[in-house]
């Protein structure tokens, strides 16, 4: 992501265009932004994310599919 504070090159996303792209509804993602879970930068009454938050995010919901019996 970019470094903090500087948000020159980066794309932001709106909470539905997130929701879409990983398939849950808005309140999810609401509920995501206003936990500290996904980052968002407010702009007015809206929430904008930065898309590299929304791939750093998924990178590191991926659950290992492997059996932890075996």
């Amino acid at each position: 992501m970019a470094a903090m504070g500087d948000f020159s090159t980066s794309r932001f996303l709106t909470v539905a265009e997130v929701a879409e792209m990983m398939r849950v509804s808005k309140m999810t993602v609401y509920r995501l932004v206003h936990a500290g879970d996904m980052p968002a930068v407010r702009f007015g009454r809206s929430y904008r994310v930065p898309e590299a938050a929304v791939e750093q995010y998924l990178r590191q919901a991926v659950v290992d599919g492997r059996s932890e019996t075996a």
